[in-house]
């Protein structure tokens, strides 16, 4: 190493230490400007000239939202359409309908996994609220339980949609590492998955019948009789009010929610193996793709829960359009890390890391779980955590072809889950819906979380053992 590659790491870990002030202190900074104005620090403090700091951020900025927007906006829309249309119901219904009291927690698991894998983490417990509390409460009557029946049915469902929203795409965190780094997204899609099980099974229906005896959490009574009612909340039946002759199937109702992941699964599969069979590859790699797998999804969803079921049109592109509001902001700190990633790219960060990493015997996936690890407890945004730790060892993973990409990816998302406390926004859903302390929120959320981290970066490194796809 040289002493100005020992700069430009100095400047690289300065630049997350004042990222993260900007975020934590009585400062308040949004992450997106945060991002921008750390980004236009490293540039000055690394040399770039004016010009080239301005073109990293918007080149940055631009070919990140380039690669992901679409992916987000694409599956926010496909998991309104379920909800509003009762379809995610239908899912829970049918997977619960002929459950016992012992296997409740592994087929809400079930349910949370599928419903989670279009959606955001808040949207999809605010989705399950009602199942949750109503399949509790019929529990609660039966009164042959110690502890909360409320953790006990609850506690999986949040680790089954935690797990899915840092470790599987199309989510946006996952999106945003596998464009970074340049990663293959079917084979990230299998790796995650098989990550993920075990995290869930562990962190969900393992730790919750563990917590819940020693636990006395139950909701808010305004809030059981909020939630605890039709089966499908009241937008999906307004929604839904024009189709009451055709109600939403089971069968219709899996394949919306499955569609755009199974192809990716099956291109990633081709491309495994039959690689000589070349218009297979071909045609499975254009339906497989992300952006055309999600429009896919969508306009299955649209056709058969909407125009097939005589929706009225209006309010479904009304649906549609209100889906892309909450992922607005999302979307800007994506960007924002985007600008931050390619400044530190311009400015040779990489290639210092890269010297770095030579002489030291210290796995990549391990690096990027810690970092992102560190920056999402720090900050409260587990986005933040994914883009800044795929900024920084990005050019690293581009420029050693023995780095196993997609299981880097899967390492900083499960990175990002680790630890979620008091700053973020989920921490503060959980313990409002279901009426718990600070205390009771920690045991449950953040021990969670801490869970999946911990078995997705183990995972990560037992598989990166193996030879890559």
């Amino acid at each position: 190493m040289t002493s100005h590659d020992i700069l430009l790491l100095t400047i690289a870990l300065c630049s997350v230490l004042v990222l993260v002030f900007l975020i934590v202190s009585k400062l308040h900074f949004h992450p997106m400007v945060a991002l921008l104005v750390v980004s236009v620090g490293v540039g000055f403090s690394s040399g770039l000239d004016i010009n080239k700091i301005v073109t990293s951020i918007t080149d940055g900025a631009g070919s990140t939202l380039g690669g992901v927007g679409l992916q987000v906006a694409l599956g926010a829309m496909i998991g309104k359409i379920l909800s509003v249309s009762g379809a995610t119901d239908k899912i829970a219904s049918t997977i619960i309908k002929r459950s016992t009291n012992r296997n409740l927690p592994w087929l809400m698991a079930v349910v949370a996994f599928i419903v989670g894998i279009p959606m955001f983490f808040e949207v999809g417990l605010i989705m399950l609220l009602p199942m949750v509390f109503s399949v509790a409460m019929k529990l609660e009557k039966q009164g042959n339980m110690k502890g909360s029946v409320y953790v006990y049915i609850g506690v999986p469902v949040i680790a089954a949609l935690a797990t899915m929203h840092g470790m599987v795409p199309p989510h946006p965190g996952p999106l945003t590492a596998i464009a970074g780094v340049k990663a293959n997204m079917g084979i990230t899609l299998i790796y995650g998955i098989i990550c993920a099980v075990p995290s869930l099974i562990i962190a969900g229906p393992v730790y919750g019948k563990f917590i819940a005896p020693k636990m006395t959490v139950r909701p808010d009574k305004q809030l059981l009789e909020l939630y605890v009612g039709p089966s499908v909340s009241d937008e999906a039946s307004n929604y839904a009010a024009a189709t009451a002759e055709k109600p939403v199937s089971a069968a219709t109702s899996f394949i919306v929610a499955l569609l755009p992941m199974l192809m990716m699964l099956v291109d990633a599969i081709v491309k495994t193996m039959f690689k000589q069979a070349v218009w297979l590859n071909i045609i499975t790699g254009f339906i497989g793709s992300p952006v055309i797998a999600l429009l896919i999804g969508l306009l299955v969803g649209m056709i058969f829960l909407g125009y097939g079921r005589g929706a009225d049109t209006k309010k479904l592109q009304s649906e549609l359009g209100s889906s892309l509001k909450p992922i607005a902001g999302i979307l800007l700190i994506i960007a924002g890390g985007g600008a931050f990633a390619k400044v530190l790219t311009n400015a040779n960060v990489g290639e210092a890391i890269t010297h770095l990493s030579a002489g030291i015997n210290f796995s990549p996936i391990a690096i990027g779980w810690l970092i992102a690890a560190l920056l999402s407890v720090s900050t409260g945004s587990a986005t933040v955590g994914i883009v800044g730790a795929t900024g920084l060892l990005a050019p690293l993973a581009v420029a050693d072809p023995s780095i196993n990409r997609e299981l880097l990816v899967v390492a900083i998302g499960s990175g990002s889950l680790f630890f979620n406390y008091a700053n973020h926004a989920g921490f503060w859903l959980v313990k409002e819906s279901f009426g718990m302390s600070m205390g009771e929120t920690f045991k449950t959320i953040t021990i969670i979380q801490s869970i999946i981290g911990v078995v997705g970066l183990v995972m990560a490194l037992l598989l990166s053992l193996l030879p890559h796809f």
